[in-house]
């Protein structure tokens, strides 16, 4: 070849593969042609659709087709109010001289972008607070008052005002039965912090719950400088607390109860004094069940033994009293109204899951007095003894002694209950109005007993929440016992004989009438609470305010 042939111009290919400039691992190898596009961007997205694919649109006068275009009877000119109703939301005010169950209650069932942020106050700490102690103390607070009885609102309530008085205002709480969990997200573009605790024990002491109340009482208040050192010092304090009654008066108080519960339904002096030992030894035998780690459930069984079988005993002895009278005063010692009363207004207020598992419990409790009761009774039916499911209680020929007998249960019931002594006479005129409310419409009005239990716990609920109100504490220490005398010991007993006795159709009816009767405690109770609230105005910031100023705070 010559050299003229050799300084031939070369072609683009050729000075493309020989060029030192061209060094990208993605430039075209020689000899690999790609066709042209038209000079069109070419789509790439996922989302494109694939070639060969032809998707038909529909015709105007066709089916809809996709989910997401636009329906054919739809018009922008008469659109439907998207978000806003014309009238507007409803604005959601905030009080401040309302107590803090109020304010925080209000605000819990506010969205999270609606809440009004927490003024700045003495105890925010510099450089923001230490949010994982903050909300280690909130779940102690919170499992205290939930481990106390106290209903999933007000314990949520509880947690919320103390992450608020030291400025977490973006925080959520959340109480079930027996987890209660909170969660804080400082803005929306930062890591949320999330904390939770599981209540494993549960006991009854009105006196721990008041004090845990007066802490939160005293963190909500702007004029208070509760450190959180200090405030996890008063905590330890309140758990090492003892009880403020000793094992042989909350006994002793047992025993008082069934007795006055069965002059309350028609008993002389033998059956008070034979339903004072059947309950002082069932008490016994389940304080020997629960130290030997037993459940609660063979405590039930256990306690409800002992007053069935003195009345079965005294029926079989031929002694002139009223059997019915000594198992009904036992039964109203062991039914579980604090939990019934929880359970019912968890329901009432929304926490569905936390009332299932408050009924649920109090269900088996009643199974296991139920046991207990139908043992002693299906014993006491195979010796001969002669119950009579069909007795009606004479009950209403003595109105005096009825509301003597209604105090003393509520007395008794508020000292088992663990309840302050200041509070013990409050309850105890609490629990003589509500007999009396239902005595009145019950014997004298002759209406339904049912209406008259929810009317009388509906005053109960009420006059516990001006009681809470006046003195900025819990509304359970003053409602809860005050409902002893309502509860329907009887309605069970003739319900458990007749199924002893095999009629089991008597039995379903009046068991029956018994749970419609708790239903309507409940119920009365948690409306009667509900109306204070909503229409009553009692205490304020400034009353507060110079009631310490009185008690040298």
């Amino acid at each position: 070849m010559s050299e003229a042939e050799n300084r031939k111009p070369q072609s683009d290919e050729a000075r493309s593969a020989f060029d030192p400039e061209i060094t990208s691992e993605f430039a075209m190898p020689v000899g690999l042609t790609v066709p042209r596009t038209g000079g069109e961007a070419e789509t790439t997205s996922e989302f494109a659709v694939p070639r060969g694919l032809d998707v038909s649109q529909p015709a105007a006068g066709d089916g809809e087709g996709s989910a997401f275009s636009v329906p054919s009877t739809y018009s922008a000119r008469e659109a439907p109010a998207a978000f806003t109703p014309p009238s507007g939301v409803p604005m959601v005010s905030l009080i401040k001289d309302l107590p803090w169950q109020d304010r925080m209650r209000t605000m819990l069932r506010m969205p999270v972008t609606e809440r009004p942020a927490p003024e700045p106050g003495p105890k925010t700490e510099e450089g923001g607070p230490a949010v994982p102690r903050v909300l280690d103390l909130t779940l102690r607070i919170g499992e205290l008052l939930l481990a106390g009885g106290e209903g999933a609102e007000d314990v949520e309530a509880a947690m919320f005002a103390v992450c608020r008085s030291y400025g977490l205002d973006r925080c959520e709480p959340n109480v079930t039965f027996t987890l209660l969990a909170i969660s804080y997200q400082p803005s929306l573009v930062e890591d949320p912090v999330t904390a939770s605790r599981t209540v494993r024990r549960r006991g009854t002491d009105y006196t721990r719950l008041a004090a845990v109340f007066q802490l939160v009482d005293d963190l909500s208040d702007a004029d208070s400088h509760l450190s959180l050192e200090d405030a996890y010092r008063r905590l330890a304090e309140i758990r090492r607390n003892r009880h403020p009654y000793p094992t042989w008066v909350l006994t002793s108080a047992s025993g008082l109860l069934a007795g006055a519960a069965s002059v309350l339904v028609g008993g002389d002096a033998v059956v008070f004094v034979a339903a004072v030992l059947g309950a002082m030894l069932g008490d016994r035998l389940a304080w020997l069940c629960a130290g030997r780690g037993l459940p609660e459930f063979y405590q039930f069984l256990v306690a409800a033994m002992p007053p069935a079988a003195i009345g079965i005993a005294l029926t079989l002895a031929d002694v002139d009293v009223k059997a019915s009278a000594v198992i009904t005063g036992g039964l109203f010692a062991l039914l579980p109204g604090r939990a019934l009363v929880a359970g019912v207004q968890d329901g009432l207020t929304g926490f569905y899951i936390t009332a299932a598992a408050r009924l649920l419990e109090v269900m088996y409790f009643f199974v296991g007095i139920v046991a207990g009761v139908l043992v002693m009774l299906y014993v006491g039916v195979q010796l001969g003894a002669h119950l009579n499911p069909d007795v009606s209680l004479g009950v209403s020929n003595r109105p005096l002694w009825q509301i003597g007998a209604s105090m003393l249960l509520s007395l008794t019931f508020a000292v088992l209950l663990q309840q302050e002594r200041s509070t013990v006479l409050a309850v105890t005129l609490n629990g003589g109005v509500a007999w009396s409310v239902y005595g009145a419409m019950r014997y004298a009005g002759d209406i339904s007993p049912v209406a008259s239990t929810a009317v009388a716990a509906g005053v109960v609920g009420l006059f516990g929440q001006l009681l809470s109100r006046y003195r900025f504490a819990s509304a359970l220490p003053y409602t809860t016992a005050a409902i002893g005398p309502l509860l329907p010991g009887s309605a069970t007993y003739f319900g458990l004989l007749s199924i002893a006795q095999n009629d089991v159709d008597a039995g379903l009816v009046s068991i029956t009438k018994a749970a419609a009767l708790a239903m309507a405690i409940a119920i009365g109770v948690n409306l009667g609470s509900e109306v204070s609230r909503l229409f009553l105005r009692v205490g304020s910031a400034d009353k507060r305010r110079a009631a310490k100023r009185t008690r040298g705070f």
